[in-house]
């Protein structure tokens, strides 16, 4: 049995406290001991008395000799109608050096007396007063040596420290063996299975049951099921995402292929005799531009190689009108929704301008889709200033606010849609791309009256890697 074990050290706990609690019964046990053996010597005293008693004559000095021997005491003097005779005596090896009355003495009296007796290796002469058995007298007096009572106290001290001790390793065993069957081997039990789960985090059938009859354990297995669960979903939700991954990559390199030769024909437009259609090619090249990087930056992720953000300084205003134009033009009601812009005209901002394009559109699809799911009209506006130390962007709408569970998962994909039959990917696109500025989006309010997004970027900004999946998304 080994000490860094738990029933090893469980084992040593309980022997040390059993031996604890043996010393704090051995002290009153040794007092007691202590008294029984004086009162013990004052019986055979007054035995040895009644033989002078019981006669006129006085006893040979032999006989006398022989009866104080027997007693283990020196002399004897009774008190009796008040009248103090010594009735049996010898000559007394040296000065009495204590006395003791065992009719006054109590318990912490006696402990005390007991622990200077064996303290006192010295072999001394005491006198030792109780009262007579049988009421033979008012009382009683011998003088004795401690040498025999110490010795006797020691030898009975002895014997009751080897009957704790066995009695403290019996215990200890029965009380390991206790330990062993109703908490070891629960606990093993749990140890087991988080092992098992660990070489195969994916098979269900690793998951623990809590069954244990102990209120403690079956909660810690409780605990232990929750998070193995959690932990299982989340890598089935990983691997599905890893699949999804490459599928949009393969699809991606299709599309892009695609797209290229849509933006040959649009750039073709721009020599269109209409002039309607040359001032609606540039913006259809545009959005088709963006389209082919989206699908390049999809396939580069693909490959494990995740573009930064690409810096450069625009306009802030113009990027929000093509937006904002986009979105009028996509949405399903003409008139229900519209559009308010709080921006400086000059103001000029240094980031990603693709990127910062598909963060606001994704915001103000987001508000666009809310307030036409109301069939109600509303408006969406779009701020945006700057500090000494950071831009930015504030996008609001007087929509119906964001479901509860929306809010509680809302830049985690698959998890924080608010629309039915969304994937929740958007917000956690425009969170990353936001994080690799340096900066950090955020939800300022959600409610009845509609929402509102912050859009924090520095300007000493420091490049983030973005997240793997991210840039696919």
């Amino acid at each position: 049995m080994r000490l860094n074990t738990i029933s090893g050290r469980f084992a040593a706990v309980t022997i040390i406290f059993v031996m604890l609690a043996e010393l704090f019964i051995l002290l009153p046990a040794l007092a007691s001991f202590r008294r029984d053996y004086l009162e013990s010597r004052l019986e055979r005293a007054q035995i040895a008395s009644l033989a002078l008693l019981a006669t006129d004559e006085s006893l040979a000095s032999d006989l006398e000799s022989e009866l104080l021997q027997n007693a283990g005491v020196f002399n004897v003097v009774l008190r009796r109608n008040d009248i103090r005779q010594l009735v049996l005596s010898s000559p007394i090896p040296g000065p009495v050096a204590a006395t003791y009355d065992l009719r006054e003495d109590g318990m912490p009296g006696a402990v005390r007396d007991a622990l200077t007796t064996l303290a006192d290796a010295e072999n001394r002469v005491i006198r030792v007063i109780g009262a007579p058995v049988n009421q033979a007298g008012q009382l009683i007096e011998i003088t004795m040596q401690t040498q025999p009572l110490r010795q006797a106290m020691i030898e009975y001290g002895l014997r009751l420290l080897a009957l704790s001790a066995a009695f403290a390793i019996v215990t200890a065993i029965l009380l390991n063996l206790a330990a062993q069957r109703l908490i070891l081997v629960p606990i093993r039990r749990v140890i087991g299975s988080m092992t098992a789960y660990a070489t195969s985090p994916d098979d269900v059938r690793h998951i623990i049951i809590p069954d244990a009859r102990l209120v403690e354990l079956r909660e810690a297995e409780a605990a232990l099921e929750s998070m193995q669960k959690t932990v299982t979903s989340s890598l089935k939700q990983k691997e599905r995402m890893a699949q999804l991954g490459q599928a949009v990559a393969k699809i991606s390199h299709d599309l892009r292929n695609i797209l290229t030769t849509a933006q040959i024909f649009a750039d073709r437009l721009e020599d269109s005799a209409d002039p309607k259609v040359r001032r609606a090619a540039p913006k259809l090249v545009n959005s088709i531009t963006r389209a082919v990087n989206l699908c390049e930056t999809t396939l580069a992720f693909g490959k494990a190689e995740e573009p930064a953000p690409s810096l450069s300084r625009f306009n802030l205003s113009q990027l929000v009108a093509e937006v904002i134009e986009a979105e009028t033009l996509a949405g399903e009601a003409a008139g229900q929704v519209e559009f308010l812009t709080d921006i400086p005209p000059s103001l000029t901002i240094r980031a990603d301008r693709d990127q910062l394009y598909r963060v606001l559109a994704n915001l103000a699809r987001n508000a666009r889709q809310a307030i036409e799911g109301t069939a109600r009209p509303g408006t969406i506006e779009i701020g945006a200033g700057e500090t000494d130390g950071e831009w930015w962007l504030r996008v609001g709408d007087t929509g119906p606010g964001l479901p509860e569970k929306a809010r509680e998962y809302l830049f985690q994909p698959f998890t924080g849609s608010a629309r039915k039959g969304g994937t929740g990917l958007g917000l956690s696109i425009a969170a990353d791309l936001i994080r690799a500025h340096g900066g950090r989006l955020e939800l300022l309010r959600s409610d009845e009256e509609g929402s509102e997004f912050m859009i924090h970027i520095p300007r000493d900004m420091a490049i983030v890697p973005l997240r793997q999946g991210a840039a696919a998304r």
